[in-house]
């Protein structure tokens, strides 16, 4: 009959390593030989400087603290899984920095002498063991590592930017010709390139290609004086014209362009210049097929006309990021690229709204992004929040007035609907009257929220204060700033109730730091990863840096960035949530790109041992931070 224990002791330490690298049945044995030791909080497990055990440990709940008596600090935390204790084994000497239980733990004691055989005999198991006794921290935010969580291994395997299958791709190309006849004079050739914002124009004589005329020959040969501007096309046109079939790949238009040293390709009916021409691809075209230039999408978003076509250019922008994260870019640089690009998105879209409305703004306006994208951080495709602000009007202008910015706002967020951001459930958009208010309805608006804050003012709060000015007049977003910065102020109570809202957040983790996992509901046995470790963070940040009157960052890692700097006595605690905050949102990101959804809910199942204990570690920077707010703004006296 098999001892109950051991086999169970068996059946946890196969899953982690070096373990796995030896046989179950062999494991089975060893197990029989494994002490089970329990401790409290504190309690010591060695000194440092003291006799080594016959034993190395191994987490099996719980945390250890190892940490140097010199300056009490901390080297490493050992969670569940982990080995510690091996100078013993490796070197054969005494401890040289001790080890206590961070909390209260259960520990496998693994007897040396057992174990000795195994670090002869299997390679695996002794190449892991040199690298944990070499590595003296796997902590985040010691100094060696400050910075780095979650940016230095593949902690989930997202698939690079397949260029070798995009290349393979079929071209895109435009079938909307701009071309000239031969007699046209290179003024009305320059004018119309111009107007269409195209850097080349082909030369058709009886429908037929017989040139191209491009940016290059304008300067080479009209600027120069070579020819006069009095010249025609014919005169000055590249010919004859290199021509390719339809169906090319993305890799032979590459090829193509390389091997004539050309720019742009002439695409014909049957690939040859004796038939009718189809459509013209550019280098330009190419590049922002493959999505591996941030200028050549800004251009490309720019030059867009219709939601369609930004459409498209957003696949690029998720192919970017997807290439970032896979050469581990740090996430700050690549959020701010990407912010970038999608504010560019918004922005081509409103101006694609407005001109289609046959009448001009009747008065200045600001539109603004609120939520993750307020903050610069949305990398996925979620929903949209926005908000637009208007400039104040007489009383009987006010309601044409509005009517007109609902009118724009409502085409507006249909096409950053069209370009793939999903309408916002809960309507907290600029298309709705609620959303779209005078500068004066605003400031009225949001003084009710801080002056009457129950638990919908504090939502409707919590949402609003990220927004961040997209497009239109600045000067009326810092005026709504100015007035919310110095409203605040008068009434501290506002601030109670933003961080009892902020620690309303279900926590990350329960006994023995296990993940706590959604109960119910659609997501049943998901973990949340926004509501219960990324908002706790964001709220935090929110609250304190509007009671320190902070301006212009909105950005939660930027804002305890500079709560750093503010409050130096809180430097490390601040710094770690900033970290911790990239961190999870690179995580999440990474998780959204894995299953092509939000990111938002994890299945445990699918995560490595390592993703886990880096989650974890996220969750003791978040208990602290709230242990600040709850002393900080007395939440305690106000829930109680």
């Amino acid at each position: 009959m098999k001892n109950t224990i051991s086999f169970r002791v068996a059946d946890f330490i196969k899953n982690y390593p070096p373990f796995n690298e030896i046989k179950l049945k062999d494991l089975e044995e060893l197990s029989q030989e494994i002490k089970i030791v329990y401790k409290v909080k504190d309690a010591v497990i060695f000194d440092e400087d003291e006799k080594a055990h016959e034993y190395f440990y191994m987490v099996h709940k719980g945390a250890v603290a190892l940490s140097r008596n010199a300056d009490n600090e901390i080297v490493d935390l050992c969670d569940e899984g982990d080995i510690f204790g091996l100078r013993p084994l490796m070197a054969n000497e005494d401890y040289k920095i001790g080890a206590k239980a961070y909390e209260e733990s259960i520990l496998y004691a693994i007897p040396i002498s057992n174990f000795k055989v195994f670090t002869k005999s299997r390679e695996g198991v002794s190449n892991f063991l040199m690298e944990s006794f070499a590595s003296n921290t796997r902590n985040p935010y010691s100094v060696g590592r400050k910075g780095k969580l979650f940016q230095e291994s593949p902690e989930i395997s997202v698939t690079p930017p397949t260029n070798d299958l995009l290349d393979l791709q079929s071209v895109n190309y435009s079938k909307k010709l701009v071309s000239c006849p031969p007699d046209a004079t290179i003024k009305a050739v320059a004018t119309n390139m111009t107007k269409k914002k195209v850097g080349a124009m082909l030369v058709l004589k009886d429908k037929l290609p017989s040139g191209i005329i491009t940016d290059k020959d304008l300067r080479n040969k009209i600027a120069t004086g070579e020819f006069p501007i009095t010249a025609r096309a014919k005169d000055i046109m590249s010919s004859p014209v290199i021509t390719y079939p339809t169906k090319m790949t993305l890799a032979q238009a590459q090829m193509a362009m390389m091997k004539s040293g050309i720019s742009h390709l002439c695409l014909t009916q049957d690939g040859t210049p004796n038939t009718e021409a189809i459509g013209i691809i550019s280098k330009h075209d190419i590049m922002l097929e493959l999505g591996n230039n941030p200028a050549v999408l800004m251009k490309a978003i720019n030059r867009a006309r219709k939601f369609k076509k930004i459409k498209r250019i957003r696949h690029s922008i998720m192919s970017l990021l997807k290439g970032y994260l896979a050469q581990n870019i740090p996430l700050t640089l690549i959020s701010k690229i990407i912010t970038e690009l999608n504010d560019a998105c918004i922005k081509r879209v409103i101006n694609i709204s407005l001109n289609k409305i046959d009448t001009t703004p009747p008065v200045k306006f600001a539109w603004l992004a609120l939520g993750s994208q307020g903050r610069s951080e949305q990398l996925l495709h979620t929903d949209q929040d926005n908000a637009l602000i208007f400039e104040d009007v007489p009383e009987d202008e006010l309601a044409d007035t509005k009517k007109y910015f609902i009118e724009l706002s409502k085409r507006v967020t249909k096409g950053l609907h069209e370009i793939g951001y999903e309408y916002c459930p809960a309507e907290m958009m600029a298309s709705n009257p609620e959303w779209c208010l005078s500068l004066t309805e605003w400031k009225e608006r949001t003084l009710h929220w801080i002056t009457n804050p129950g638990k919908d003012e504090v939502l409707l709060s919590s949402i609003f204060f990220d927004y961040n000015h997209t497009y239109g007049n600045q000067d009326l977003v810092q005026q709504l700033t100015a007035h919310i910065l110095s409203t605040t102020q008068k009434y501290p109570i506002f601030f109670v109730h933003l961080a009892s809202g902020a620690l309303q957040n279900p926590s990350p983790s329960g006994f023995f730091r296990s993940f706590l996992v959604e109960e119910d509901g659609a997501h049943k046995d998901f973990f949340d990863l926004k509501r219960r470790a990324l908002m706790p963070l964001v709220e935090g940040a929110r609250v304190l840096v509007l009671s320190n009157q902070v301006k212009s960052i909105n950005n939660t890692a930027e804002r305890f960035e500079k709560l750093a700097e503010i409050e130096p006595n809180n430097q490390e605690l601040f710094l770690a949530c900033s970290y911790a905050t990239k961190a999870l949102l690179k995580f999440r990101t990474k998780q959204g790109l894995l299953h092509n959804d939000s990111g938002r809910f994890i299945s445990l199942d699918t995560l490595s041992k390592e993703e886990k204990i880096k989650l974890k570690r996220t969750f003791k920077t978040i208990k602290e931070l709230q242990e600040l707010l709850k002393i900080r703004f007395k939440v305690t006296n106000l829930v109680g």
